[in-house]
């Protein structure tokens, strides 16, 4: 099946009334196994590569740093890894820029491939938000790519999207914001936080959703609120890790209760990070636990030593560099190599499964109208969008 736009997708979460996890990648192996394993639950798959792991796709280790040259690089490997794994797949999968930092970052995805980019305008005042987010969507929906667009600052720290405090979603304002955006989804700040310590005892102010969303039905709005920072941040994956020499600390997520509610008041798409993030670092370290002559492997000995010196980091990308011709196309040349990979592969699925079953998304991948990209620009012209 070829990769179909997100709102597709997006548009089954709302007239069914579930959520869709959003899982972001960073590695051809990721790719693979959030593919895999959303077939296992019969789910459709929304896959996010963001704005920063496009550049680390595209060769650039110190990502932080990353040029938009980098970003076009890693947004073609990474969507060509995704239209492998999902060619020949029975679910329906998108792929979606997290986080595009401006109007050449969303344009590099889209022609890399992506079939859904999100503009991050929410530092900006708000009627530069709206102008640069307009600007994207007439572009984006042209091509029959799905935008979703952001109103309300999350706290928290994720690559270079950084805030120190949270400024919550005006639901009025957003009403304005999706008419004269005509973006498809909406990220709003209500509560949740960036990074992995999102705080021991947070809250999701779900009256901002709830509020939201009736605003939208009352408006005639077709389009879907997104949750960020939604990340659980499994206790016991932590607890492994600095059992295995690692020093994760301060790390809490979002309870899933909380998360299992909000999907049912106007949520459609959650994303999720540091859960894969942490599951994958656990494996890394039970791997050379188990296996301690790969501590001296010629090909991936080099990530066990960046482990070694990096006891707090929980991003893999902190360890992959050694092996970056693995991570930006899947080349494996050795056991070893492949090993640690499978590893990656195991953990992705642990914390994807797991959350694919909790939001809600299982079995509900013969729900989703397969459209084209064709298709669905044709539909925006006709509707002036």
């Amino acid at each position: 099946m070829s990769l179909v736009p997100m709102k597709a997708i997006l548009d089954a979460t709302d007239k069914y009334c579930y959520a869709q996890g959003a899982f972001n990648v960073n590695a051809v192996a990721q790719a693979k196994a959030v593919i895999e394993v959303h077939e296992m639950f019969r789910s459709a798959a929304i896959l996010q590569g963001a704005d920063l792991a496009n550049g680390f796709m595209g060769g650039r280790t110190d990502f932080q740093n990353a040029t938009l040259e980098d970003k076009k690089v890693g947004a073609r490997n990474i969507a060509e890894a995704v239209k492998k794994y999902a060619v020949d797949s029975p679910i329906p999968v998108a792929l979606h820029l997290d986080h595009g930092k401006n109007f050449d970052s969303c344009k590099a995805a889209i022609e890399g491939g992506y079939t859904s980019v999100m503009i991050d305008g929410s530092s900006l005042p708000f009627k530069e938000n709206i102008e640069l987010t307009r600007e994207v969507v007439k572009y984006a929906h042209e091509r029959g790519v799905t935008v979703e667009g952001e109103l309300g600052v999350l706290a928290g720290v994720e690559d270079h999207v950084f805030a120190a405090t949270s400024t919550y979603t005006n639901p009025m304002d957003a009403i304005e914001f999706f008419k004269k955006t005509k973006v498809d989804a909406l990220a709003i700040s209500y509560g949740t936080k960036h990074g992995a310590n999102k705080g021991a005892n947070t809250v999701i102010r779900k009256e901002i959703a709830i509020a939201t969303k009736e605003c939208m039905r009352h408006e005639g709005i077709d389009g879907v609120l997104v949750s960020h920072g939604s990340s659980t941040v499994p206790q016991y994956i932590v607890k492994e890790i600095n059992a295995l020499g690692g020093d994760v600390q301060n790390a809490y997520g979002i309870k899933i209760e909380q998360l299992q509610e909000v999907a049912k008041c106007g949520i459609g798409k959650i994303n999720v990070d540091t859960d894969i993030r942490l599951a994958v670092t656990r494996n890394f370290r039970e791997l050379f636990r188990d296996k301690p002559s790969l501590k001296n492997s010629p090909s991936i000995g080099p990530v066990y030593e960046l482990m070694v010196k990096n006891p707090s980091a929980f991003d893999p990308r902190v360890f992959l560099p050694p092996v970056m011709d693995a991570v930006m196309y899947g080349n494996i040349n050795d056991d070893d190599t492949r090993l640690l990979f499978e590893r990656m592969e195991a953990g992705v699925k642990e914390a994807v499964g797991s959350l694919i079953i909790q939001f809600g998304s299982y079995g509900k991948a013969p729900l989703i109208e397969c459209v084209t990209l064709d298709e669905m620009a044709e539909r925006y012209k006709k509707a002036g969008i």
